[in-house]
């Protein structure tokens, strides 16, 4: 399976700096309407994907809704680094199928681990059944 003939480039995926503040989180969620987003380092390399569940983990734990109250906080802080595992570019179908069944979106990296993008579910199941 050629992964980067599917996947959804860097340019064209919204993610999240793990220095960016919850409220820029929270905004960019509020924006996009996601339930889930890749987080990277300040080298571009993937860190972990944070989802509207560590957002109201958050929240609960902060007791305040106020967006003024999350400036002090940092996406570092809640992203869970063992969510979403990432695959290499070069990934083999297997590989590529066994993740798209536990998650929705797969992040891409590079050998550095850089992040590349995302591919879909859908974009699987579409190129899977093409191929038929």
């Amino acid at each position: 399976m050629n992964i980067a003939k599917i996947m959804i480039p860097k340019v064209s995926t919204a993610f999240l700096s793990e220095n960016n503040t919850v409220r820029q989180g929270l905004e960019k969620f509020t924006r996009y309407g996601y339930t889930a987003v890749p987080v990277l380092d300040e080298n571009g390399i993937y860190v972990g994907t944070v989802t509207e569940g560590d957002f109201l983990r958050h929240i609960m734990k902060v007791q305040s809704t106020e967006m003024k109250d999350h400036e002090v906080y940092r996406i570092k802080d809640i992203v869970r680094k063992d969510f979403c595992p990432s695959l290499l570019i070069a990934a083999e179908q297997k590989d590529v199928i066994d993740a798209v069944m536990n998650q929705n979106f797969v992040p891409i990296v590079d050998g550095r681990g850089v992040f590349c993008g995302i591919i879909t579910r859908r974009g699987v199941i579409g190129t899977l059944a093409e191929q038929l």
